[in-house]
Parts: C-alpha cells; sequence; structure tokens
C-alpha cells in the first residue's frame, strides 16, 4: 500500500474541503514504469526560485505533477493564473477547492518577466476555474497572452482553459486573443462525467473545442484524456472521433494518479503497451500530434510537440519556413 501525503494538512483551511467527509480509498501501488525520482537538479532550483520570487503560482505544483523535476530542471513551467484556489470540486484534481482571491492586476506582467526572465520559446498558461467572474477569467487571459507577447513576441503561447461554462461568449475573448496553441481538456469519457468531472459537462467542452476552430481555423486545438479512471478502450476511441469532429489537432493521453486517499480511485494502471495502442489509433483516425505515455500530462514537452505539430501541419499543407 503506497502512502500519499497532502502537504496542505497541517494549513488551517483543508485543502479539500468538500472530500473531508469521505471515506479512504484504497490507493495502488504504482507499477515500476511509473515512478520517478524527487527533484534535486541545479535547474530545478532556478526554476523555483524565479517562480517564488516573482509570487506566481504553477499548475505543476499545484496539481502535484509528476514530471515537476524533468520539466523545470528544462526551466519548463506551467503558469496558473486566477489565483490558486478553483470554484470546482473534480473528483480527480489536486487543486484547492474553495472561495478564491480577487484577482492579481498584476499578474500579467510578473508572467511575462518570468517568461523573459527564463528565456521560454514557448509557454503554456492554464488557469483555475472561476466561476465566481462574469466571464469565467477570460480578459485576464488576453491580458496574459498580450503581456507576454510585448515582452517576449517570439515565444509561442499555448493556453490551457477552463470550460466558461456559462460565460455566453466569453471564450471568444480569448480565441480573438490569437494564442497559437488552444487547449481545453475533455479529460474522461462521458459516462464517468458526474462521478470525476460533476461540474463540467461533456459536450458543452467539445463544442468549445470546435468553437475556436469555426472562430479561427488556423488555431491549433489541443485536448486531453486521463485513463485508468475505469473507462473502456471502446469508450476512448469514441472520444477521438468526436475530438476529430470538432478538429482538434493534438491529443494527449497519460495515466491518471490518485492525489490523495479522498480523491477518485485508480481503476486500474494503463500499461506502456497499451498507450502505444491508443497512440497507433489516434494517428490513424488524423490528429497531427499525438502523446500517449503513462507519464503524459497536457503541457508535458509541449515546446517540442509544438514545433512537432507544426511541421506535420506544413508537411501536410506543403508549406515551408
Amino acid at each position: 500500500m503506497a502512502t500519499i501525503l497532502d502537504l496542505n494538512a497541517n494549513k488551517a483551511r483543508p485543502r479539500h474541503p468538500e472530500k473531508a467527509n469521505r471515506p479512504d480509498t484504497e490507493v495502488l501501488r504504482k507499477p515500476k514504469w511509473i515512478r520517478v525520482k524527487a527533484p534535486t537538479s541545479k535547474g530545478y532550483a532556478e526554476t523555483r526560485k524565479i517562480v517564488k520570487d516573482k509570487g506566481l503560482v504553477t499548475v505543476c505544483e499545484e496539481a502535484a505533477c509528476p514530471n515537476i523535476g524533468e520539466c523545470w530542471e528544462k526551466s519548463h513551467a506551467t503558469f496558473m493564473v486566477l489565483g490558486e484556489i478553483c470554484t470546482r470540486a473534480c473528483a480527480f484534481c489536486n487543486v484547492a477547492t474553495g472561495l478564491p482571491q480577487d484577482v492579481d492586476a498584476y499578474e500579467p506582467k510578473k508572467i511575462a518577466e518570468a517568461v523573459l526572465e527564463m528565456k521560454l520559446k514557448h509557454v503554456v498558461i492554464t488557469s483555475v476555474d472561476r466561476d465566481d467572474l462574469d466571464d469565467g477569467g477570460a480578459q485576464h487571459f488576453v491580458d496574459v497572452i498580450e503581456a507576454i507577447r510585448a515582452k517576449s513576441p517570439d515565444t509561442t503561447i499555448e493556453i490551457l482553459t477552463p470550460d466558461f461554462l456559462r460565460k455566453g461568449d466569453a471564450p471568444n475573448k480569448v480565441i480573438d486573443a490569437r494564442p497559437d496553441v488552444f487547449n481545453h481538456n475533455l479529460e474522461t469519457v462521458p459516462r464517468l462525467y458526474l462521478k470525476i468531472r460533476p461540474g463540467a459537462r461533456y459536450y458543452h467542452s467539445l463544442r468549445l473545442l470546435e468553437k475556436v476552430k469555426d472562430r479561427d481555423p488556423s488555431q491549433f486545438t489541443k485536448s486531453g484524456l486521463m485513463v485508468g479512471l475505469g473507462e473502456t478502450k471502446e469508450e476512448i476511441m469514441q472520444v477521438m472521433d468526436d475530438m476529430r469532429s470538432a478538429g482538434v489537432d493534438f491529443l494527449t493521453i497519460g495515466q491518471y494518479l490518485q492525489p490523495t486517499r479522498k480523491h477518485a480511485k485508480i481503476d486500474r494502471f494503463v500499461t506502456p503497451e497499451e498507450f502505444k495502442s491508443y497512440e497507433t489509433i489516434a494517428r490513424a483516425k488524423g490528429f497531427l500530434m499525438v502523446s500517449a505515455s503513462p507519464l503524459t500530462r497536457s503541457s508535458y514537452h509541449a515546446d517540442s510537440d509544438f514545433a512537432q505539430m507544426r511541421a506535420a501541419r506544413d508537411a501536410k499543407l506543403g508549406v515551408s519556413r
């Protein structure tokens, strides 16, 4: 039996108050192919210092990403805007839930400065869900994109947005800011939404991705799935078809890892061979780029994957750079 520690357990406010009274679930021991070393490199320490000195939040830390050591060693960090407290309570997520803080008006400037200092060629910006805001935080995404472009015009920008559920035309603001990649994760199959993403709606999320392509066909779209939650192979293939119908260019598939005993239980660990099979199927369905492995996450290797995706589209269109 593996033991998972909640590093926020000693704080006055529990990290996941909505899960506090749930019974503990069994945590499965990780297989050898999914274990990672603790981060100790000089590069990791330098990235951590920049993030802390500027008072920024990263999904790498908040979501307890297993790849933080590898990514931060290479100065790759995924910045999380709009605070560190989410208004949703997804069963898989380690980000704290509760009443969010006020939006930091200086955050776009601080992130732009960090991007410049870290010399990032490609940056990923994500956020918590902000159902409390009239536009779900859409304008803040625009402000961050514009601030980065002003400081680092050659840096390509990838955004990983919430679903902007019940926020009207708010997503159009973000689409019109023309990020290089618009990512929104479907996360799991429709059958499991009520259990895993109770605050979200599968077809709304799918429509958001479709809307990006409708409004700006040149924009790359990206979406991700977790496996190991009880889905079937047939359900995963149907989601792939739904994504392709919505024009999604890039698919990521990774193993769900249970943050604490209060979160959704892992149904099973999917083998590397099965991930390879998913990748083969997805490429056959027409995705420009596919990343499928036990440790794949939305922003894992995002810079090199973006370059490959752009090259694949250029080759398909006969464009030379």
